[in-house]
């Protein structure tokens, strides 16, 4: 499955929102890792990912947002995570992701 990708700057939060449709594996990780350094080139924020449609992620894609993170910490910001699947809270959970990153309801 492919991996769609839609991202918007909300300026009442300054943020960035980033919508992922599909699967962030071996195949799709570097199109995520491009679309977020593009996004960060343009303006600096804290990232949100919505998580509705993301049907999965395996460790390479778990390597960008962690690569993505230490980038945005550095300016104290921070990875924000909405609406994930039950099975992929359940990875970030295992791999102590959450407590790092910020799981929202």
């Amino acid at each position: 499955m492919a991996l769609k990708i839609q991202k918007s700057f909300n300026e009442e939060e300054q943020l960035w929102v980033l919508v992922l449709e599909g699967e962030v594996d071996l195949h799709t990780a570097g199109i995520l890792k491009k679309a977020v350094n593009e996004m960060l080139e343009e303006k600096k924020g804290s990232i949100r990912i919505m998580g509705d449609q993301l049907e999965y992620i395996d460790s390479t894609g778990l390597s960008v947002f962690i690569g993505t993170l230490k980038q945005l910490q550095k300016e104290n910001l921070n990875i924000l995570v909405r609406n994930l699947k039950p099975s992929i809270k359940k990875l970030l959970n295992i791999t102590g992701l959450d407590k790092i990153l910020v799981v929202e309801n």
